[in-house]
């Protein structure tokens, strides 16, 4: 271990200790493990390399080249677990830009009752992840709201999406682990990183039931605005956010009945 430990580190790997031990326990054979050493010091990110990513106390599953699931993601999950919890009977719940299903899947280990679970992403390799982490569910394949049944229009108790949010400009920036191996449909947002963001909101009010809640994930800098683009769709807006995690998110609920 303390070989593969050295390698990593001069790698850059920070935590060149615990990812040692997560190659060791998760390779099923020494040529196994050469293998995923090297395709970790070679820049692809320890989820790609192990197949899974740790995301609110879940095992999640991550093929190669699709987006990995970020820790400050947990921040939302947390708001979405607090406003189901006071919905009666089964919440249905809708994840966009789903990605693996980490969302979804954690909001429904979160609630601890049932739910009615549904996901959608454009990108086919994360759909087949999000199949897999969310095998209660139903997973459709197409951009945003596009590929969903129109049994769930109007239906939506909880509507959390983690769109794309960084502008064009600033993706250049983002570490190599980012840039290099996860989609870029899942990082750009365009000019003001708002592109898919402000989609999403526009078109949530086709499906939130009555009194139903939408949480966008974003960043503390277009929190305001994004809080505006909520209001504008007709409804109540608010911004919540964690210093700690560097998460944040708007969240908006329709009227209790639709007039």
């Amino acid at each position: 271990m303390a070989d593969i430990v050295a390698r990593l580190r001069a790698a850059g790997c920070v935590f060149a200790e615990d990812e040692a031990e997560l190659l060791i326990a998760t390779a099923r054979t020494p040529a196994e493990l050469a293998a995923m050493v090297e395709s970790r010091i070679s820049g692809r990110p320890l989820e790609h390399v192990l197949g899974w990513a740790e995301f609110c106390g879940l095992r999640l599953v991550v093929e190669p080249g699709v987006f990995v699931p970020r820790p400050r993601t947990g921040f939302l999950i947390e708001q979405a677990v607090a406003l189901a919890r006071d919905i009666p009977g089964t919440p249905v719940v809708l994840d966009l830009c789903c990605g693996t299903g980490a969302m979804a899947a954690a909001l429904a280990a979160g609630l601890g009752r049932a739910a009615e679970l549904h996901a959608a992403d454009l990108d086919p390799a994360a759909v087949r992840c999000a199949r897999r982490n969310l095998p209660e569910g139903r997973v459709y394949e197409g951009d945003l709201y596009e590929p969903l049944p129109a049994t769930l229009r109007g239906r939506v108790d909880i509507l959390i999406a983690s769109p794309p949010y960084v502008p064009s400009a600033s993706v250049g920036l983002l570490p190599p682990e980012a840039r290099l191996y996860e989609p870029l449909t899942a990082l750009d947002g365009g000019d003001d990183g708002l592109d898919v963001v402000r989609r999403v909101i526009t078109q949530a009010p086709e499906w939130l039931a009555p009194g139903g809640h939408l949480l966008v994930e974003t960043s503390e800098r277009q929190a305001a605005e994004t809080v505006r683009a909520v209001a504008r769709a007709g409804l109540a807006a608010r911004a919540a956010g964690s210093d700690d995690r560097d998460a944040a998110a708007v969240i908006g609920t329709a009227p209790s009945a639709y007039t």
